[in-house]
This record gives structure tokens, sequence and C-alpha cells, in this order.
């Protein structure tokens, strides 16, 4: 009989993988959830296939998790023949093969542990097909764990690639006993999507903070003295869902209007990605002076250097009004006082009213960014401008995510509806 209190977690984002905030969710769970009385198996995949790895957040991985990284090649960097992939190789996405090795592995690993539910997440859509035939051929229960929605109508835009993740969804759908996502109306979008999905099957578990990175980091600065006001924004910046464009000419504008310059403000953007198309952009608009691309830097180096800042901007396109920035979380928990450019009516927007300190701009709209960054920037000055409440802040710690999954395990191990069954 399978140990109700063991979970095998099927993630494709996991240390030494580095590059994007996906890791954070099934690390900080994974070291989280035995505290909560269940203890995570971690099925990944071997690091060859990972574009960008660091070891820095190796030494976070639990020493009582069991972690099986199975075979995978990235079809992209791996089967590509004068630079060109098969298109087939790459559905559902470049890490198919990872199905290959992971569901042997995966077999053998519920033989030797016996976990009470498996677990996988999105947006790797191979995790949920692996998870799928896993569930299948052992008839222990799944849960699928959706980071950001797996399909919209508009995305992904390729009409192939929309056909194959709507049918994985559908699967997930059918076959998965809960469904968790992090926003509540990308909750509300699927339960319109398929009417005759149950409500309690679908339950919201948000991204957030891990206390314990924040553990020893710089004081926030003092008020602000006779220096540029330092904004910094961290991490990735998506051309089409984060396209900064808008903010550049504005400010560009300013420096024109308003004798915005180098003494008065700085913005500094950490590991933005296509570093080359921005340090374009910036120099033909002639704000290199102002807005700064820097390179990349170890996952606490760049926490500490998000501390010393006077504010962090946040950018969100109203195309991802269902999905919020692992960042926000972050930022939230500094304490520092946000610019975010991002649409009034998202849930990234709603975030940041129930936490508080943000100015909320629209992120396509030069005209509002170029009236409302010049008030921003007068409220840092004055040291009027809100911070995030400490008080709102706490219910989005990781240990307190993982607290709710591991009822929600609980609840799909103990229920008798569960599918479950002999491995095949």
């Amino acid at each position: 009989m399978a140990d109700a209190r063991q979970v095998l977690m099927v993630a494709y984002h996991y240390p030494p993988c580095f590059g994007t905030s996906g890791v954070l969710r099934t690390l900080k769970f994974s070291r989280y959830l035995p505290e909560a009385g269940w203890h995570p198996i971690v099925l990944s995949a071997h690091p060859r296939a990972y574009e960008t790895t660091r070891a820095d957040q190796l030494r976070e991985l639990p020493r009582t998790v069991v972690i099986q990284r199975a075979f995978a090649l990235d079809a992209k960097r791996h089967l590509a023949i004068r630079g060109r992939t098969a298109g087939w190789l790459t559905l559902p996405d470049r890490w198919a093969s990872w199905w290959l090795g992971a569901v042997p592995l995966g077999v053998r690993l519920v033989r030797r542990h016996r976990p009470g539910v498996l677990w996988s997440t999105f947006p790797i859509a191979t995790a949920h097909l692996i998870a799928s035939t896993l569930h299948a051929r052992t008839g222990i229960p799944w849960v699928a764990d959706f980071r950001d929605p797996m399909t919209e109508d508009d995305y992904p835009l390729d009409p192939r690639l929309h056909r194959v993740y709507r049918w994985i969804e559908r699967r997930c759908v059918q076959r998965a006993s809960r469904l968790v996502f992090t926003t509540e109306s990308t909750r509300d979008m699927y339960l319109k999507r398929y009417p005759d999905l149950p409500a309690e099957r679908c339950v919201v578990i948000s991204n957030g903070y891990d206390e314990e990175d924040f553990r020893g980091l710089p004081a926030r600065p003092s008020r602000p003295m006779p220096r540029p006001l330092r904004l910094v924004h961290s991490g990735l910046i998506y051309q089409s869902e984060r396209d900064p464009r808008p903010l550049f000419r504005a400010i560009a504008r300013l420096k024109q209007t308003l004798g915005l310059s180098a003494e008065t403000m700085r913005l500094d953007l950490r590991a933005p990605g296509a570093a080359a198309y921005y340090e374009r952009l910036i120099a033909d608009l002639g704000i290199a002076d102002v807005v700064h691309v820097l390179t990349s830097l170890p996952y606490r180096e760049a926490l500490a250097d998000s501390s010393t800042a006077d504010a962090l901007l946040l950018l969100q396109d109203a195309s991802c009004n269902r999905q919020i920035p692992a960042k926000a979380y972050e930022y939230i928990r500094l304490g520092r006082p946000i610019l975010a450019l991002t649409s009034a009516d998202g849930d990234t927007a709603a975030l940041l009213r129930q936490t508080g300190g943000a100015t909320v701009l629209d992120l396509r709209d030069e005209e509002a960014i170029v009236a409302g960054l010049p008030r921003f920037l007068d409220g840092l000055r004055a040291d009027r401008h809100p911070v995030p409440s400490a008080g709102a802040v706490t219910r989005f710690a990781r240990h307190v995510q993982a607290a709710e999954l591991a009822t929600l395990l609980s609840s799909v191990a103990d229920d008798p509806r569960s599918a479950r069954g002999s491995i095949r």
C-alpha cells in the first residue's frame, strides 16, 4: 500500500537550472513540505537539458529529499541539424525527450518509495505528460500544478502548439484529482472553459517568497540624500510580455522636458536577457547615462542588490493579466516602494493593492508614464511614498504555501474517490 506521506514531484525546473523564477516554486515546496508531514521525491531532468546552470542554489536542496534526474535533451541545441530542428521534436516543447527517460525512472521510483500522490508543474508541458502517464500506469492520484495558464484564446500563437497544449490540458482536467493555480482569475477561467469541472477540484496556491532568503540582507537605505535615485528591475524582461519601450521613450522625453539626468535617477536592469537588444534601444534613445543593463548575480546577491535600491520596477503587460511575476512577491517582501507598469485590471495590480506600497501605471501608456514617473520620483525624494505592509505580505511566505499544499495532498491521498491501483 502506498505511503500517504510521500509525494513524487515531476518538475523540469529545479537547481542547478538557472534563469527562471519557476525553479523556486518546486524548490521551496520540496524544502518546506517535510515540515508539514510530506516527504518529496523530486523527478527532474538531466542538467544537460538546461540552457543555463548555476551551482549557488544547490546548497538549498534539502538533504532528506530524494532527487532523481532523468535523461533529457534540448531539441533546439542537441537535435538540430545545420541550426534547424524538426518541428515534431519540439512538441509539446523542446524537452519532449524527457518523457522517454522520466517515465521508466518514475515507475522505478514509485515501486521503491510508494508515494501517495503524484504532483507535476507547468509551464514545461512535458512534465504533465509524464505525470499523466505515471498516473495511468500506477493508479496513484495526481495533482496538476499550473504556474501559468496552459492555454488562452490567443496563446500559444502557433495553432499546432495550441492544439497540443489544449489536448494536454484536457487530460489534466479529466484525470487529475486536483488542479492548482496561482491566481483566482486563472481558476475562474478554467472553470468557465470546462463547465463540467467541479469547483472543489480547483485550488489556488499562489507564488511567494522564502523568509530565509531575506535574512541578513542589507538594511534599506535611509532618507534619500543628494544622489541619483536608484530604481532596479531584477530578472528577465520578455520583449512581448514586458516591453519596456514606452518606459524608455518616456525617460527620453523627460530628459528633454524636465531635465531628468544621471544626477537625478539611475535605472538598473539586472539580467534582463537579450542584453544587446536592450542596450541598442537605450543607446538609440540617448538614455544610456540613465538606464543601465547589468549582468546576472547569484540569487541571494541579486536580492541584496535589490534591497539597497530606492525603488523597484515591475513590468507586466495586460496580455498577462492572469499571471503575477514571481519577483512581485520578492519585491513586496523587500519592503521598498514599487513602480509597477502593468494593467490596473490584472492580478499583479490586485496583489499590489492588497499589500500597498506601489504606484501602478499602464505599461503601454507612454503618456501616463511621462506624467506619473516624476510624481513617483518626487515621492521617493521626500520619503513619503508608501511601502508594502509587512502584515499583508506575510501570507505569501513559502512555508505557508507549503502547508496549504500539504493539506491538499492529504485530502487527495485520503479521498477514496481518488484513482488508485497496482503498479503496471
